[in-house]
C-alpha cells in the first residue's frame, strides 16, 4: 500500500492518520518533492478508473495560469501538464494492490482499506 501524500492537506493527512489507526503497512509518497512520472501517473489513473482533467485540482492558481478549465481532453497533454505541475494531482491518493483510490473522505479510504 502506498499514499501520494501532501503534509500541508487536512484530508491528506486525515487519510494518512486512517491508515496508521487502522494498522496497515505503507509507502508515504510527497509527491510534491517526488512527483510520479508520465507512466506512474497513467498507471494510477487507469487503476482509479478517471481521467486526469476528473482528479485535477482546477482551483489551484497554475491551472488558472495554464487555462485548464478550458484545455482541450486530451489524455497525455494533462498527464504532462500534471507531472510538471504536481500540486495539481487531486490528494491523497491511495494505491493498493491493483486498485488505486482518491481518499478525501472516510468512505474513500475504507474502500482503499478494503481493497488492500
Amino acid at each position: 500500500m502506498e499514499i501520494w501524500h501532501n503534509p500541508r492537506c487536512s484530508k491528506s493527512r486525515a487519510a494518512k492518520a486512517a491508515l496508521d489507526e487502522a494498522g496497515v503497512e505503507y509507502t508515504e509518497r510527497r509527491y510534491l518533492d517526488q512527483p510520479p512520472t508520465a507512466d506512474e501517473l497513467d498507471e494510477v489513473l487507469t487503476r482509479i478508473g478517471a481521467e486526469p482533467w476528473e482528479v485535477a485540482r482546477l482551483n489551484e492558481p497554475v491551472a488558472k495560469e495554464l487555462g485548464l478549465k478550458d484545455l482541450e481532453h486530451d489524455r497525455a497533454r494533462w498527464i504532462e501538464i500534471m507531472v510538471a505541475n504536481p500540486v495539481l494531482i487531486q490528494r491523497p491518493i491511495v494505491l493498493t494492490g491493483g486498485t488505486a483510490v482518491v481518499a478525501r473522505d472516510d468512505a474513500s479510504v475504507r474502500k482503499a482499506l478494503d481493497s488492500g
